[in-house]
């Protein structure tokens, strides 16, 4: 396939960005959307031109580093990781607009870098169970429900790539920091932080820049991770439980 690329590079957190256009040809359907960009970087690279700066490693869905707007949608036209978007979904001679997430709480580093450092706070503010220091428990020792089991793993997917609040319209973090709270609210083991880690992650979430849930659902869409928007609904019954608590 021979594609044109329109992708936007900004040399610096401070600099002023553009859409540049590049032409790459010779692209096999089979490649990943990642290693069309690594094709398109050796050339450039050849041509003595700064490579296209973007956030990947595993490559393999699970890690959440990858992650870019593609022709509008947040890690492209499927619902799935950008390191998983595969070049067949597209088809020769398209234009491809690719730019970074685009929230007030993701500012850019440089091209399709995004600072996401707004979310390890969030989870340094709640995300975790305080144990006391000492060998492991045996794994059985404190049983747990399986509709909680069930509960905590589904949410426990979200890889914390920030697709969420690049398809809000208002730059929300709910998705994502529901997600957190409701995996280990539902366990016995989070008990005895409930109250304290809802309220906690919230304000954080709120004191890093992120926009305020209006429910347009788009946050769920497009989480390649399939983390249920009823979730931010279970988060908001939590955070009043907590304010009634007094916590």
């Amino acid at each position: 396939m021979n594609l044109t690329l329109r992708i936007w590079r900004q040399s610096g957190p401070d600099a002023k960005g553009a859409m540049t256009t590049y032409e790459v040809s010779d692209i096999s359907p089979d490649m990943s959307f990642l290693e069309m960009l690594d094709t398109l970087n050796e050339e450039l690279i050849l041509r003595g031109e700064v490579p296209v700066a973007f956030d990947h490693d595993c490559r393999e869905g699970i890690c959440g580093a990858c992650g870019m707007v593609i022709n509008g949608q947040a890690h492209g036209p499927e619902r799935t990781t950008t390191c998983q978007l595969h070049m067949r979904h597209f088809s020769d001679g398209d234009v491809i607009d690719i730019e970074p997430w685009r929230a007030a709480a993701f500012p850019v580093v440089k091209d399709l870098v995004v600072d996401r450092t707004s979310f390890d706070r969030v989870i340094g503010s709640g995300g975790y169970i305080t144990v006391a220091t000492g060998s492991a428990p045996d794994a059985h020792a404190t049983p747990v429900p399986k509709e909680a089991a069930d509960t905590a793993f589904e949410h426990a997917e979200c890889i914390g790539c920030g697709a969420c609040v690049a398809a809000c319209p208002n730059g929300s973090a709910m998705l994502f920091t529901s997600a957190k709270v409701v995996h280990l609210n539902s366990l016995p083991q989070g008990a005895p932080e409930r109250e304290t880690r809802v309220l906690d992650m919230v304000e954080t979430m709120d004191a890093e820049g992120f926009g305020g849930c209006t429910n347009t659902g788009e946050c769920a869409t497009v989480c390649p991770k399939g983390i249920p928007l009823a979730s931010i609904a279970t988060m908001n019954r939590e955070y009043l439980r907590a304010i009634r608590k007094g916590a």
